[in-house]
């Protein structure tokens, strides 16, 4: 934890097998390592930074008593380290590298808990935790103990209590995502309907709240929801465009896409696909497991394309299982499901 290295990069650092490291972890304050072992931690601790061999020993000392733990706080050179962690968090999780995002996160909860933090703390504390919450929704935990729902309340509460009202916002809005992926249309649709005119909320971030009404709407049996879906999509998409957000843009016409679908547009469905495959900017694997089951769903819906999307959802697949992007792998199966039954 003090040279921020995972496991297995821990092992590779010292030459010996991963599983030797698991098992120091595993044991904790019980692995008695060998002579010639402990020399080479020794020397591995000895050569480290200074600020390395701070943290070491501050975890070291964490477990003396509850009181000494409690009476720590981030120092200013901590702050700046968790800062710079929380971003290459934010780029990890981007690239779905969930394991490598958990590690750098995981260190800085496990090490500051709630109490033991003062404001700026918290406010790294509770970033940590809405970085935490995007991990796990996009790997499909939305519900229960570890899940994405008890990150972003724990992230919410620690916002509530600094007074961030921009930040509380914004983590209702990642609640009400919760909501649509575990299939709450209706209700999730009434949320973004009232965060879409949150003053508390940015420009760019009402307008994802109203793209997201139309895509709740356009998964609702009814037919003047999907109008109701078009109408609010079209004028998302036309904040997007003057924001000059264009990889929001760009998935903006992704969800027009299946919206157009729903209402049996073929035509104007694979004319959207078009465009945001031509326009994205994000070419991370989320995205294209996302744009790839948006165009095969459209391709299966026609019996003269079924064929070429039934490759392209099984391309999506391969992804998605590739990248541990469960969510996804749900949604690809409930598509063939639908498909095979019509």
């Amino acid at each position: 934890m003090a040279l921020r290295f995972s496991v297995r990069g821990f092992a590779e650092h010292l030459g010996v097998a991963a599983r030797t490291v698991s098992k120091w972890e595993a044991a904790g304050a019980a692995t008695f390592p060998r002579p010639e072992t402990q020399a080479m931690l020794d020397t591995v601790l000895s050569r480290a930074d200074g600020a390395a061999q701070q943290v070491f020993e501050m975890l070291c000392r964490t477990d003396a008593s509850p009181s000494a733990a409690a009476a720590w706080r981030p120092q200013g050179w901590e702050f700046e380290t968790w800062t710079d962690d929380l971003e290459r968090a934010s780029v990890a999780l981007s690239r779905q590298d969930f394991g490598s995002a958990s590690v750098l996160l995981e260190r800085w909860l496990m090490r500051f808990p709630e109490a033991g933090v003062d404001e700026r703390g918290g406010y790294l504390r509770a970033r940590s935790l809405i970085l935490q919450g995007g991990i796990r929704r996009d790997q499909g935990r939305l519900v229960g103990p570890g899940s994405a729902r008890a990150s972003f309340l724990a992230a919410r509460e620690g916002f509530a209590r600094l007074g961030i009202d921009s930040r509380v916002a914004q983590t209702d809005l990642g609640l009400v995502v919760l909501e649509e992926m575990g299939g709450d249309l209706e209700s999730s649709a009434r949320g973004y309907r009232g965060l879409s005119t949150d003053e508390r909320l940015s420009e760019r971030d009402r307008a994802l709240a109203l793209l997201w009404v139309g895509t709740a709407l356009s998964k609702v049996p009814r037919p003047d929801a999907a109008q109701h879906a078009l109408t609010t999509m079209a004028a998302a998409s036309e904040a997007f465009e003057r924001l000059d957000e264009a990889a929001d843009w760009s998935v903006a016409q992704q969800k027009l896409a299946l919206a157009h679908r729903a209402r049996g547009d073929l035509g104007q469905a694979l004319a959207f696909i078009d465009l945001a495959e031509r326009n994205r900017i994000n070419d991370s694997p989320l995205q294209l497991v996302r744009l790839n089951s948006a165009r095969a769903h459209i391709l299966l819906t026609d019996p003269a394309t079924r064929n070429e999307g039934a490759q392209v959802i099984d391309r999506a697949r391969e992804m998605a299982a590739l990248h541990g992007l469960r969510h996804q792998l749900d949604s690809i199966r409930r598509i063939r499901t639908a498909m095979s039954v019509a």
